[in-house]
Formats: structure tokens, sequence, C-alpha cells
């Protein structure tokens, strides 16, 4: 009997993705939570398991192809059990509490509950990542229009990179990376241009950018208007930025409030903290704790407005949103549950999402569910920024750049290390005082660290 996995909603409302990498191929045996394929969503690539065991006999599309969720994403064939030939409720949803012993633990198919084993496989297995035989490989270093083929699809995950090639007529997919399993780098798009000169007019160059010259141009392909001016459509992952944008700038009516803080003990209790323990604390972990703290006594900073049913909701957990710059753009990853966790917790989670932000490859829960967000822009060297909600969360606190300057301390003048903290919050769910009493909160903790161990 044959099985069909049906594509999922990966969260948030992403309702479509397009194929990066096949890890099986037809004629495959696969296990139950075995991953099969790796999908790009509009925030982030995905690797999503099977919910059943079987042989793969069909794929449901090509690498490079956009399917939507609810389509069929693989076909399997095995033996039936009874529990599954009853009728699920919903596509996708397990019912039948009989059925785990034979399907995988997850609720939605796509989120699997164990560990993946891996079986065996194709190497052959359609990928933009290359084939995926027996251990790795590294890509072949060759010069000239020998390296662009507009049949091959190498992997491309920087939409940076496929940006920058689309820019000079070319798709970055057939070149052959020098990454990892073929990954194309920037290097290798910008070994390309420069040997090709400019405009690039080899006829390797002219033949793959021949796609992109239809009426509708690819997505972040360039196009002149009659004046000069260049035009870059958006992909995908920035047309979903643009409309989660403009939806909170649209529906919350934000309020903020800011202050400048003296961090010079913060950092000295850092130092102190680190030679007694012998670990790393980074200075974003230890204020996503003071925030924990800050939230557990003022909740209506860790909520969000229900505007259907005209309600506030109160989080129970803090889910903690990390704005993050990634190859990708601006994500923010969540650490959840961040309410459980003590220090050494929070800045291991903090650190597994900053390894993840390097790639911009997140698993789909990493995304989604955050009921408050912080965002410590001061890495990108600015004071202060009034930050757009990520909505439907109520709030969001920036931290700015840690300057000396001059500084106020016991009627003295003195060099102290300044940060400034700033409070985007919803004016629906809380009022300024709300706010500023967090905000002030959070500053006592940079302040004086000491005085937050009565909140631990």
């Amino acid at each position: 009997m044959s099985r069909e996995f049906i594509l999922p909603d990966l969260g948030e409302g992403l309702t479509e993705a397009e194929i990066v990498a096949w890890l099986v191929a037809p004629g495959d045996e696969v296990t139950i939570d075995q991953v099969v394929v790796e999908l790009e969503s509009a925030k982030s690539v995905v690797q999503l398991p099977t919910p059943f065991a079987g042989v793969v006999e069909s794929l449901g599309g090509e690498v490079g192809q956009v399917l939507h969720a609810g389509t069929v994403l693989m076909t399997l064939a095995g033996e039936a059990s009874a529990a599954e030939v009853a009728e699920p409720a919903e596509p996708g949803i397990v019912t039948s509490d009989s059925a785990l012993a034979e399907e995988s633990g997850a609720v939605l198919i796509g989120y699997g509950t164990r560990q993946s084993t891996v079986t065996k496989r194709a190497a052959s297995a359609p990928a933009r990542f290359g084939r995926r035989g027996g251990g790795t490989s590294t890509a072949p270093r060759s010069s000239g229009t020998a390296r662009l083929d507009t049949a091959r699809r190498s992997p491309v995950v920087s939409p940076i990179v496929r940006r920058l090639a689309r820019e000079h007529g070319f798709d970055a997919s057939h070149l052959v990376g020098s990454g990892h399993d073929h990954l194309v780098m920037r290097r290798d798009v910008e070994s390309f241009i420069a040997e090709q000169g400019e405009p690039a007019t080899t006829e390797a160059l002219e033949a793959s950018a021949a796609p992109s010259r239809s009426a509708t141009p690819a997505a972040g392909a360039p196009d002149r208007d009659r004046d000069g001016d260049r035009r870059v459509p958006l992909d995908r992952m920035a047309r979903a930025a643009a409309a989660h944008f403009s939806r909170s700038r649209r529906e919350i009516p934000e309020a903020t409030v800011w202050m400048d803080v003296d961090a010079t003990e913060l950092l000295a209790a850092r130092g102190q903290l680190q030679e007694a323990t012998g670990e790393r604390f980074g200075i974003t972990a230890l204020i996503a704790r003071f925030v924990v703290a800050g939230l557990a006594k003022h909740p209506a900073l860790n909520a969000s407005f229900d505007a259907e049913r005209e309600e506030l909701v109160y989080h129970s957990a803090v889910n903690l949103g990390l704005a993050a710059q990634t190859p990708r753009g601006l994500l923010v990853p969540v650490v959840h549950g961040a309410e459980r966790m003590p220090l050494r917790a929070i800045r291991d989670a903090i650190a597994a999402r900053t390894d993840e932000a390097g790639t911009g490859v997140f698993p789909p829960s990493a995304l989604t569910g955050g009921t408050f967000t912080l965002n410590n822009y001061g890495t990108l060297g600015v004071d202060g920024s009034a930050a757009i909600i990520n909505h439907p969360e109520a709030a969001m606190l920036g931290v700015g750049r840690f300057v000396e300057r001059p500084w106020v301390v016991d009627g003295q003048i003195a060099v102290r290390t300044v940060t400034e903290l700033t409070i985007s919050f919803d004016h629906r769910v809380c009022d300024g005082a709300e706010a500023a009493a967090f905000l002030t909160f959070v500053a006592r903790c940079i302040e004086r660290p000491v005085s937050v161990l009565a909140e631990l």
C-alpha cells in the first residue's frame, strides 16, 4: 500500500518552500523519522523527517521546485497497519494511539521526535549539495567558462551569493562550488565574475542568463527601466519580511522609551564570573537573564494582543527571540522556555542559535513561538533604534553599543562604560509606566548585577 508524505505548514503561516536537496531517491528504504529532504522557506532552510518507514516510490518535485503546503512531498510503499487504514482526521495528523508504534511520534508531519537513523540511500540522490554518497566531498577547483553549466544544480545557501550572481547575469547554482559538498561560496561567484570581466559576455554566461530574460524576471534578478535605474525584485524571504514589518507597523500602536545605563559594573562582574568558573559568558547572555527576571516581575511585556477576540494574552512561558543578522537576512531565532533556564543554560541556548545564524539554517521550531525579543544592535555599531516590534509580540528590548563616556559618579566626573537601552512596546497591551518599570529593572541589573541575585 502506498502512503503519501504531505508537506506541512512550516510554521508562522509559511505555506511554500523550495526543494534544496533530496537526501533519498526512488528505491531507497527509509526508517521512521529519517531526514529525507531539505527545504528552503521564506525564513530558513529546514530538514524534514519522514513520519513512517517504507520504500521510496516517487518524489514530489525536483530540486529548485517550489511546493505548497498540503501537496504530496513523497510517496512510499509499505505494508499498512490496521491503524493506518483508518481515515485520519486531517492530512498529516496522527490520530490513533496504535499508529505510534509504526509511525513517527510527531503530531505534524515533518517534525520528528526521534534521532534520525541513517539508512542506505542512493549516491545519486538529487540535491543542491551534490551527490549524497558516503563521506564528504570537496569540489574541484576549475577555471574559465568550463565551470558554468546550465544543467548543474549546485547548492547555494546564501541569498547574498545568489543575488550577486544574478546581478551579473548568471545563476550561481550553475557553478561548481568550492565549499563542502560543492556548496557555492561568495568567492566562487566573485572569481567567475573576475574571470569573465565586465560585462560578462561568454557563450556559457549568455546561456546561463537566458532564463532570466523572460517578461517576468526571476526574484532578485536585476531589471533596468528607461532611466537606467536598476530594479531588483524581492526574493521569497524579503517578501515575507516586508509583509511582516508592514503588518507590525499597521496593527501595533507602538511607543518607545529609552535610557542610558552605566554598564561598568556588569563588565566587571562578567570578568569575575569567568575567573571564578573558568567559563565564558557573553554580554547578551547576561542581559537575557536579566530580561527573563524582569518579565517575571512585569508579565505585561511577555504578552500579545488578540485583535479578533479583543483580549490580552499573557504567556506562561518566556520564549525569547534574538534578532540576528544572518546570510539569509534578518531573522529572529527563539530560545523556548527561557523562564526555566539558569544563566548557563541561556548562554548555551544563545550560543546554539548563534551558530545556526552563521548559516541561516534553523530547525522549524527555532523561528516560531516567540513572546519577547532581545535585539543587541550595538554589534552593528549604533547607540539606539526605534525598532519594529516582532508581531504578534508586545515588546522588544534593544541594546546599543558599549562605549566609554564621561559619567557622574558620587558627584565626580569619571570615565565609565555606558550603553543605551530602548524598549518598544504595544500600547494596547501595557502603558508607559509598566514599560518604564521593566526598563529600569533591567537597567538596575546592568548597573548593579548583584541586585538580581534576589530574583534568581
